[in-house]
This record gives C-alpha cells, sequence and structure tokens, in this order.
C-alpha cells in the first residue's frame, strides 16, 4: 500500500521496490479514494501505469542536444527524456559539466543535492523547469 499526504492511493497485487527509478510491475487495481469515501478499486489490464511530471517537450529537446553536446556523442546518436547519463557513457565528470551547460543554456544555478539527483535527461529537464518557476515567482 501507498499513500499520500492528503489523498491516498492504494495498490494491491505488486512487486516493486519503490526506490527511485524503480517500476511497478503487476499492478492489478487501483483505489483512489476521496473525501474519506471510496469508490470501486480500478482494474487494470495490461497497461502501463507511469507518474511522472513531464517537462515540455522543447526544455527536454535542447536538454538532449546539450547532452549530445557535452559528450560528444554522433549525430545520429538516440538520446531521449529516458536516457540516463551513465548508459550514455559519461562519468561524474561529465555529469558536473552537462550541469554546467544546463545552468549557461538555461540561466539558472543548480545546487549540489539537486544535481546529484539527475540519472536521466528527463530528471534534468524537469529539474529546469522546475528551477525557472521558481525563478519567476
Amino acid at each position: 500500500m501507498a499513500s499520500l499526504t492528503g489523498t491516498s492511493i492504494s495498490m494491491t497485487s505488486f512487486k516493486a521496490s519503490l526506490a527511485a527509478g524503480s517500476r511497478i510491475s503487476n499492478l492489478k487495481s487501483v483505489s483512489l479514494p476521496v473525501n474519506r469515501k471510496s469508490f470501486t478499486p480500478l482494474r487494470l489490464r495490461q497497461s502501463r501505469f507511469r507518474v511522472s511530471c513531464a517537462a515540455k517537450p522543447e526544455t527536454v529537446e535542447k536538454v538532449c542536444e546539450i547532452v549530445k553536446k557535452q559528450l560528444a556523442l554522433p549525430d545520429g546518436s538516440a538520446v531521449n527524456g529516458e536516457s540516463k547519463f551513465s548508459a550514455l557513457g559519461a562519468d561524474s565528470l561529465d555529469t558536473v559539466e552537462i550541469v554546467m551547460g544546463l545552468e549557461e543554456e538555461f540561466g539558472i544555478s543548480v545546487e549540489e543535492e539537486s544535481a546529484q539527483s539527475i540519472a536521466t535527461v528527463q530528471d534534468a529537464a524537469d529539474l529546469i523547469e522546475k528551477l525557472i518557476e521558481n525563478k519567476g515567482a
């Protein structure tokens, strides 16, 4: 069972570790109580259930371009939101250089703690949009 403050989500019949980046497999049903009233659980059949805060496609594309440039990847290299920096051959120094390139391109400053949590292009794009939003507020 998983729950969130203010609302709750009940999940049954699944096997997964809910660590960052993990996937839930064998999910059979989802129950969403609203205002302390329970509704019939939603039954899922061979469908993908994914929760994410997706950044704008243009932000993801810019991040992809910066990653390709920093890692000197060939033009035909497939880089998308789900691409992991480590799978693209980036070491810790490369990741620092990628973050510096992102800071320069987007006019932001990424804290060290936040930078360490970036593992994929999507992670970077989501963080960028969050920082830009906070900067404008």
